[in-house]
């Protein structure tokens, strides 16, 4: 049923104009939060692990941000079969373009640091839309018809995904072909996938492929978010200088050092736009071990 509705929304929003969309998709993410307790939960949990100091109301006024962001997200999805390269300007805007152009210069490919920050699928497309095309991971959608339909919306300007599940080797021929691979890394993970760096100084298992691959294959790791500016009323895709690898010849060690660089860098963003990360998941999930779990339930 809920793919289903899925579905159908994503078609019905598509014949939307951009507003009403967007007004849409915000609304049906309200009544959807308001409908799962657990999930509301959980991103209170989190705001007071990661902001101690808040009132609870200003976690809530975060939470109504960040569900607004959600609906926005799916409104703009929506319309992905009617962006242009010329229309989307005026919807998104590119800082920092030359952070990725210098890194891509390099020869040796791009990973394309990122996370679950305000309309997340809009920044590959975008990124695509202006010329540059990459690769993404994704997790296959249990019911097919949703997951092809989904994925034709993703790649429509150009961009390709890779299961995550078969990952590897598809990375590895991408980058060495100078592609450009995005990996979101701000979720949590299981043991086996990732180690434990501090995220808002508390420990969260992290995924490490990405600081693996970088330091097998010397890829440039370019962070690029996507953030709301209610200013100017559009988005901006900003795109920060390489991050530089730590080498120290104790690759396990490396790999902790570098995933809590990029780690760092995530919550620089987050700190910086909280109500549009995406709270309502068990980033702490995966504990130590010996360790209790950190969630009530």
């Amino acid at each position: 049923m809920e793919y289903a509705a899925a579905w159908l929304g994503l078609k019905g929003m598509g014949l939307l104009p951009r507003w009403a969309a967007r007004f849409a998709g915000e609304k049906f993410v309200q009544m959807a939060y308001w409908l799962r307790p657990p999930l509301q939960r959980v991103a209170m949990f989190n705001l007071r692990l990661a902001f101690p100091e808040w009132t609870d109301e200003r976690r809530e006024e975060v939470v109504r941000g960040m569900v607004r962001q959600i609906g926005w997200m799916a409104g703009e999805f929506s319309q992905f079969p009617k962006y242009t390269r010329e229309t989307i300007k005026k919807i998104v805007a590119v800082d920092g373009f030359e952070n990725f152009d210098c890194a891509r210069r390099r020869g040796k490919g791009v990973l394309f640091l990122t996370g679950h920050m305000s309309a997340w699928e809009l920044a590959p497309f975008v990124h695509a839309l202006y010329g540059n095309p990459l690769h993404f991971l994704v997790r296959p959608v249990a019911n097919e018809r949703v997951d092809a339909l989904i994925n034709r919306y993703r790649c429509l300007s150009g961009n390709e995904p890779i299961e995550k599940n078969r990952s590897a080797r598809a990375i590895l021929k991408v980058l060495a072909e100078g592609g450009t691979v995005g990996i979101l890394a701000d979720h949590n993970t299981s043991w086996g996938e990732g180690v434990f760096v501090d995220f808002f100084g508390v420990p969260a298992c992290t995924t490490s492929g990405l600081a693996r691959i970088a330091l097998r294959t010397d890829a440039a790791v370019v962070p690029g978010f996507l953030s709301w500016d209610a200013t100017e009323k559009k988005y901006r895709l900003g795109f920060q200088s390489v991050v530089e690898l730590v080498r120290t010849g104790d690759e396990e060690a490396d790999v902790v050092a570098n995933t809590a660089k990029f780690t760092n860098v995530i919550e620089s963003y987050v700190r910086k736009f909280p109500d549009q990360w995406l709270w309502a998941h068990k980033r702490w999930k995966t504990r130590p071990p010996g360790e209790e779990p950190i969630y009530p339930c």
